[in-house]
């Protein structure tokens, strides 16, 4: 019912910046929260940053001051700008939203919560 397709990441520099895209499409309602989550190997999926809404944000401590997120409500995408990049945030970046999605059958709605497929990010030293 909601897919997010993700693009932008590779191979960068320490020091270096990327960009991660994230659109969704689907029966969508609306939108409630977008974000990004990373798995390193070995590690837990954490929390990068979550945008709402209403544009308020939060962000891992670990990435506070180097990475933004921002989302463009009309074309539901969101982005994750991510400046001065060090080898420990080199991951796997997952895109998540938590959508208000039209049911096909029956009518109504039904809040979901989906993950992208996935965008590799490598940081070299």
């Amino acid at each position: 019912q909601v897919q997010l397709v993700e693009s932008g990441g590779g191979l960068v520099q320490a020091g270096g910046s990327l960009r991660l895209s994230c659109a969704a499409s689907g029966s969508i309602k609306r939108i409630n929260v977008m974000g990004w989550y990373r798995q390193a190997p070995g590690k837990q999926r954490e929390l990068v940053a979550i945008v709402t809404g209403g544009d308020s944000t939060n962000y891992a401590n670990s990435v506070k001051g180097r990475f933004t997120i921002s989302r463009d409500n009309a074309k539901n995408t969101v982005y994750l700008q991510m400046n001065s990049l060090k080898p420990e945030d080199a991951a796997v970046y997952y895109c998540y939203a938590e959508a208000l999605v039209v049911l096909t059958m029956g009518g109504g709605y039904k809040n979901l919560e989906v993950w992208g497929q996935g965008s590799l990010v490598t940081v070299s030293s």
